[in-house]
């Protein structure tokens, strides 16, 4: 396929236009500050995340690379979305097909400057119900895949950082997590464990990154409505079903999560290993959050000046996530005297032990004293 200028004659979007900003600390794109035209690198581009993604991208003069599934969009149905998409096809969970995408964007384009990765699905089932093919299929694509992506593509960004000039970022990563990579949700756990663990690996990169001048930001969405008509080839929407690789039946699916029938354990109508279910059954026609808002707002991240480390997206996820951590402060109340236990200090007063790490007030005002006498 023969180069092609990243500068497009399609007109984009005026940002007075968009309702949702990302906050003012972030220094958003906006129509005093407009934002440069860059070149995204997204892969799980053909669920309807990754497609409001990229929607929101080129309605604003960005140029995609749209990376998918073979079995899913074939590469000549990407590539008529737009002038300004090529359309690329990729395994994450297969090194050869992520660093053969990465080489073809950079070719294609002639940079890279933002990578995202919306790859990713679940199985929904009793973690004893889910068999060692299950948890290794879902481990290989959300956090195997997030980590070929990185490994192959760090280099470049790090070459870049040598050419940026100064208050430039060299790269960014915007890596889509869930609300399950913060809280445990029963029917699935090592789908939670694969999210749990790309949590960490983002977090910890960004440590070793930030010297280089690459950002990296984890987007936690909560559960997401189609917005559009769906008058592409998704096979993920409700009562489709997929041939699992690991089994010899054909197993339920919504969205992006697979339904393993349950074992007789489990196969009850109140079991908490059916939660998951239920919910997703539930929440068909219900999503509450849009994927077309969330795609404007991933695209504004992609150009801010300051990204945050996490991006929640809707009132799902908010609400999940701040009970969540209530819960862990609250536990962490309830137990901390374990940890600072109490004490008789002899005046029949009970107090907490001093561990030493913190200075006391009559220490301060000592201090004070011999400041003054000083």
């Amino acid at each position: 396929m023969a180069s092609r200028s990243p500068i497009s004659q399609s007109r984009a979007l005026p940002l007075a236009n968009a309702k949702l900003r990302l906050p003012p600390s972030t220094d958003p794109p906006s129509d005093a500050n407009p934002p440069s035209r860059k070149i995204w690198l997204i892969f799980g581009a053909t669920g309807h995340i990754g497609r409001s993604l990229v929607k929101a991208a080129l309605s604003h003069g960005d140029c995609v690379s749209a990376v998918g599934r073979t079995m899913e969009n074939t590469m000549s149905q990407m590539q008529g979305w737009h002038e300004c998409c090529q359309g690329l096809l990729c395994d994450v969970r297969i090194r050869e097909t992520v660093d053969a995408a990465i080489k073809q964007s950079i070719a294609h384009w002639g940079r890279v400057d933002i990578i995202v990765n919306c790859a990713g699905y679940g199985v929904i089932g009793a973690c004893e119900d889910q068999d060692s093919a299950d948890v290794r299929s879902q481990f290989d694509t959300n956090f195997m895949g997030t980590l070929n992506i990185i490994q192959l593509s760090l280099p470049y960004f790090r070459e870049q950082s040598a050419l940026r000039k100064e208050g430039e970022n060299a790269g960014r990563y915007l890596i889509f997590s869930s609300t399950s990579g913060a809280l445990g949700v029963p029917g699935l756990g090592p789908y939670c464990a694969t999210k749990y663990a790309v949590e960490g690996l983002i977090e910890s990169m960004l440590y070793e990154i930030d010297t280089f001048g690459i950002k990296a930001t984890l987007v936690e969405p909560g559960h997401m409505r189609l917005d559009e008509p769906n008058g592409l080839d998704d096979k993920a929407i409700d009562g489709a079903t997929l041939k699992d690789p690991g089994d010899s039946v054909k197993l339920q699916r919504y969205g992006h999560f697979l339904v393993k029938k349950p074992s007789a354990p489990y196969d009850t109508p109140t079991s908490p290993a059916g939660h998951a279910r239920r919910v997703l059954q539930w929440l068909v026609d219900r999503q509450p959050t849009s994927a077309l808002k969330s795609g404007e707002l991933v695209w504004q991240l992609g150009h801010c000046k300051y990204p945050p480390l996490r991006l929640l997206l809707g009132t799902y996820a908010i609400e999940s996530i701040r009970d969540r951590l209530r819960s862990i402060m609250e536990e962490i109340e309830d137990w901390k005297h374990l940890s600072f236990p109490v004490i008789d200090d002899g005046s029949g007063k009970e107090k907490e032990e001093d561990d030493g790490m913190d200075v006391g007030e009559n220490d301060l005002v000592k201090e004070e004293e011999d400041d003054d006498d000083m």
